[in-house]
């Protein structure tokens, strides 16, 4: 690949080649300086062209009627009272140092608030709850296993005791059952009361989306939110588990010395959800980019021509490159293990399990491996398919991209170590998600989705947990050689015909570029660090950008 045939990033939509400059407010199209006057010869539509830079937002200047006063027109919204304002409501000071809104900056106003509310019930309060359920429910087994431990420690303890120390290991066998039947009650109600609210939530979520999917205004504006008590979280128990000490037996002092158990404390810590209002949605802890990527370090691989890392550690990363040697390095550059194919074959592309074992792709055999103790294992094989890109996921599942022998077909397969759980082909019209090329990347964000850069399509595809399409970001002028998420559920993507990285918010929305590199694969660190393999180079640089 020339790097003197790369693109601009920025280009003008008309000829798709030259840096643009100027923006038509009119028709919201981008334009370079040479296709200004060829837009605007087109004398059938009205024309506003400014230079890109004092471009404003688009507006359908729409202002609904003031209820209180017939002759104005409300161009302003109180978010303290709720309620749309004209001049004559402001000028009455019922609304002084109430904070109001243009509501030419909101379009579709009351769906904008239905959506957004929609959204943060489905993406962040549904799932906290559903989360703390599903926290709560995986207590039980470990409290069982301790209670149980408990039990024998207390047993063990009155085998070496006289026929009347039956008596107390009764009674503290007793108290024992009293408070795991009192831990377990706990749990049970507030996994009830959590349970309660998610058939609220979802409720609420199906409310909504009726409302969204209706023109009735009245019933629209008469809408009033309750996602600020969904955002007040249950107390969660913290509970000190009770324990058993144990005493040298002493029958003289018998109930004294035989041993006893500390109380079961259960205490509620009050917590909520919060929520940054901004306008682009936010995960709490939000990092802020830095306005220049700094450059942290430089690995040189030794690799001619470097296609992947991915990180097995803060501080250890996997590469692979033109051969049929997959190596580990350090961030000092010390080859730590160095990996040959099983077959011999040069590897697609690689991964790190939540146990740290290297898993590899083989399309020659068909294969997906895993590298145990240096110990290569076949872990699935393909009839009729080949695998060629693979990641982990948060779950321990393996997420692996396939073509079909006729080259007609691609698809995304989930295992469960070599079994098939899930199959992620076609969208809600039947119509391929994927192109049928061979050069796919696949990353899993933080909110579950799958996310896929497709290189032939130019495009990257994002479906939810389900495998339902949520959006596809599309640029012709896209090389797309890698794909990774971060903690904030950012998707970054190595662009190596414009030498650059995109990266989108988990919604699509474009952010922000990072530029000067020749990138191919990337991964994230724990910390947000990003480490980008360099295609020519055979160097790895890790970057800070949060």
């Amino acid at each position: 690949m020339d790097p003197q045939d790369r693109a601009q990033v920025l280009l003008c939509d008309l000829c798709q080649r030259a840096a643009l400059q100027s923006h038509c407010e009119l028709c919201q199209i981008n334009l370079c300086k040479a296709c200004v006057g060829e837009h605007l010869s087109d004398l059938s539509k009205r024309h506003n062209v400014v230079p890109y830079k004092h471009r404003t937002s688009p507006s359908n200047g729409n202002y609904p009627k003031c209820p209180n006063h017939n002759q104005k027109q409300c161009e302003l919204y109180c978010e303290k009272c709720d309620i749309h304002v004209c001049s004559t409501c402001i000028s009455s000071d019922k609304h002084h140092e109430h904070k109001l809104v243009e509501i030419l900056k909101k379009p579709n106003f009351i769906k904008e608030i239905l959506n957004n509310d929609l959204k943060e019930l489905e993406k962040r309060i549904l799932p906290t709850y559903e989360e703390i359920a599903s926290n709560l429910n995986s207590q039980k087994p470990s409290f069982e296993e301790h209670y149980e431990k408990l039990t024998t420690a207390v047993t063990k303890q009155g085998e070496d005791c006289h026929r009347e120390i039956n008596i107390i290991v009764n009674k503290q066998k007793s108290e024992i059952d009293e408070m795991k039947t009192e831990h377990l009650a706990t749990l049970n109600k507030q996994e009830n009361e959590v349970k309660k609210i998610i058939y609220d939530v979802k409720q609420c979520i199906h409310d909504l989306k009726k409302l969204l999917d209706s023109n009735d205004v009245s019933l629209a504006s008469a809408y009033k939110s309750r996602n600020a008590e969904f955002r007040r979280l249950p107390p969660t128990f913290n509970v000190s588990l009770p324990s058993f000490s144990l005493h040298q037996i002493n029958t003289e002092q018998l109930h004294q010395m035989f041993g006893s158990l500390s109380a079961l404390s259960i205490t509620t810590e009050e917590h909520g959800y919060t929520r940054k209002t901004s306008k682009a949605e936010t995960y709490p802890s939000v990092k802020p980019p830095l306005d220049e990527p700094e450059l942290i370090t430089t690995i040189d691989t030794g690799y001619n021509i470097l296609y992947s890392v991915t990180c097995l550690s803060d501080e250890e990363i996997w590469t692979r490159g033109e051969d049929k040697i997959m190596m580990l390095y350090n961030l000092q550059g010390k080859q730590l293990k160095s990996i040959k194919t099983k077959s011999g074959n040069i590897p697609c592309d690689i991964a790190v399990t939540r146990s740290g074992d290297l898993v590899y792709t083989d399309p020659r055999t068909r294969t997906v491996n895993i590298v145990k103790n240096k110990q290569i294992q076949e872990l699935i094989r393909l009839q009729g398919w080949t695998p060629y890109y693979v990641c982990s996921t948060s779950s321990g599942d393996l997420l692996v991209i396939m073509n079909s022998d006729d080259e007609k077909q691609s698809k995304v397969i989930r295992y469960s170590g070599s079994t098939e759980k899930q199959t992620i082909q076609y969208d809600s019209e039947g119509e391929p998600l994927y192109s049928c090329g061979d050069l796919k990347y696949i990353s899993e964000n933080r909110n579950l989705d799958i996310c896929v850069a497709d290189f032939e399509a130019h495009a990257i595809v994002v479906v939810n947990q389900a495998g339902k399409l949520r959006f596809r970001y599309i640029k012709k002028s896209f090389y797309l050689c890698g794909i990774t998420t971060d903690s904030q559920s950012q998707i970054l993507t190595a662009d190596n015909n414009n030498n650059c990285i995109h990266i989108l918010d988990q919604d699509g929305q474009f952010l922000r570029y990072i530029d000067n590199f020749d990138p191919c694969g990337l991964c994230v660190d724990t910390k947000d660090n990003l480490f980008v393999a360099e295609f020519n180079s055979g160097k790895v640089k890790k970057i800070k950008y949060m």
